[in-house]
């Protein structure tokens, strides 16, 4: 038998192996044999009788805790078993603390040992007070969008548009004592990187994993980044496949807007913010990957994940507030969504990769949904463009966030050139701007 989450063969003691003990207790518990090959294979312990006394006393001198010592015997070889709980509190081996994933052992330090030692505690993150963080630095557009959208849902009463922010957060659960959260920090502060690293999302373009195109960063708080960045991915990052239904524009992503909605909000809600990490989204010509600081619930695997389950959210008080505002439901229905949405529009089902520290989603474009640039520039406009608009049309395609005067600098041509051209590219219907000429994009229209 293999080693796996629980299990794990040696063929002699060592006293490091008290540092395997106490990765088991700190997760789900497990048996430690010695004795036994990689296989599971009894090899026999020469000195069986003296680890027996010997095992227990390093133990409990190392960590303070009790396991269970065994002596077992298969054909005449003894072995020893040594069966170790799952402790509610956090256990270090000689200070340092250990923690079991997979079929390793990882040393917790920084966040995740502070994330750790939250959850043995039953607390968590976005609940801790945050004294710095006042009232005057809330937002007050964000807390009267909040309000609208979460009437609108009907999930709080039509009185509350009247109430203070004091007032309102304090029933949203986002106070500790005296304090704000670090949940109403990031769900309506004014500037949630002030207090908190790493609080935003990172969106690149790759045209392999080495070859960064460009890229954008989508700052403010979680209420704001959701539509923020559904809108900068679909509109700026992936290419639409084009369809007409009679008179009608037809534009359909590889990645439905539902589901990347739903993934972004399943990012947003589960992610370590203690990590100092944003979520990162890389895009690709045929591929998207969703990135997070983050952990599966305790006991849960992939295949928990890809079943039926309940709803444990990381940040419960973040996920709450989001599901009054209508973003998310409470029954642990996120994934299910994600398959539906994609079942329906045709697509192939995301693939979920789980590492101890992060979990990372990758949709995948069908062929038939896959737009090759340089293809799609020059196949579908020459006859509509000349030479030279199609020269500012396919940088457009390299990166629709060139600003006039970088074509001009691209191109060696003056700012007025670049003026004229762009102007016949939005007359002839091929490029739409926007945003603002300093901070907006272009969003090619074929």
């Amino acid at each position: 038998m293999p080693e796996k989450q629980n299990v794990e063969w040696k063929s002699k003691w060592k006293d490091e192996y008290l540092e395997w003990i106490c990765g088991f207790a700190n997760a789900q518990g497990g048996k430690l044999f010695i004795g036994c090959d990689d296989e599971g294979s009894v090899v026999g312990l020469p000195d069986a009788h003296k680890l027996l006394e010997d095992i227990p006393n390093k133990v409990r001198d190392a960590m303070g805790i009790v396991v269970g010592v065994n002596l077992l015997e298969d054909d005449g070889k003894e072995y020893i078993e040594i069966d170790v709980p799952a402790y509610p509190i956090g256990i270090s081996c000689k200070g340092v603390y250990y923690y079991r994933s997979g079929s390793t052992r990882q040393v917790l330090t920084g966040p995740a040992l502070e994330a750790f030692l939250m959850r043995k505690r039953g607390v968590t993150w976005d609940n801790l007070p945050l004294p710095a963080f006042s009232i005057d630095d809330v937002d007050d557009k964000t807390v009267e969008s909040f309000k609208q959208l979460a009437v609108k849902k009907d999930r709080i009463d039509k009185s509350v548009l009247d109430e203070p922010k004091e007032v309102l957060l304090e029933k949203l659960h986002l106070t500790n004592g005296s304090y704000l959260n670090n949940a109403a920090m990031l769900l309506f502060g004014k500037d949630p990187e002030k207090w908190q690293l790493g609080a935003y999302v990172k969106i690149g373009y790759f045209e392999t994993d080495s070859d960064l195109l460009y890229q954008d960063e989508v700052h403010g708080s979680i209420l704001e980044l959701i539509d923020k960045t559904v809108d900068l991915v679909h509109l700026k990052y992936m290419r639409a496949k084009i369809s007409y239904e009679g008179m009608r524009r037809v534009e359909r992503y590889f990645v439905p807007e539902d589901a990347l909605r739903e993934a972004l909000l399943n990012a947003l809600c589960h992610k370590q913010y203690q990590s100092g990490v944003p979520i990162q989204i890389s895009v690709y010509e045929d591929k998207l990957y969703i990135a997070n600081c983050g952990y599966l619930p305790k006991k849960w695997t992939l295949s928990n994940l890809m079943s039926k389950h309940p709803s444990v959210p990381y940040n419960p008080n973040i996920a709450y507030v989001l599901f009054l505002a209508g973003y998310i439901e409470s029954w642990g229905r996120g994934i299910e969504k994600i398959w539906n949405a994609c079942a329906e529009d045709g697509v192939p089902q995301p693939e979920y990769t789980i590492n101890p520290g992060d979990i990372m989603i990758k949709f995948t474009a069908p062929e038939d949904r896959v737009i090759r640039v340089k293809d799609r520039v020059t196949d579908r406009v020459t006859d509509r463009v000349a030479d030279k608009e199609l020269e500012v049309l396919n940088l457009l395609s390299e990166d629709p966030g060139y600003t006039s005067l970088q074509i001009a600098e691209r191109l060696n041509i003056s700012r007025k050139t670049v003026s004229v051209r762009l102007k016949k590219l939005k007359d002839a219907g091929l490029i739409k701007r926007i945003g603002s000429d300093r901070k907006g994009y272009w969003d090619l229209m074929i």
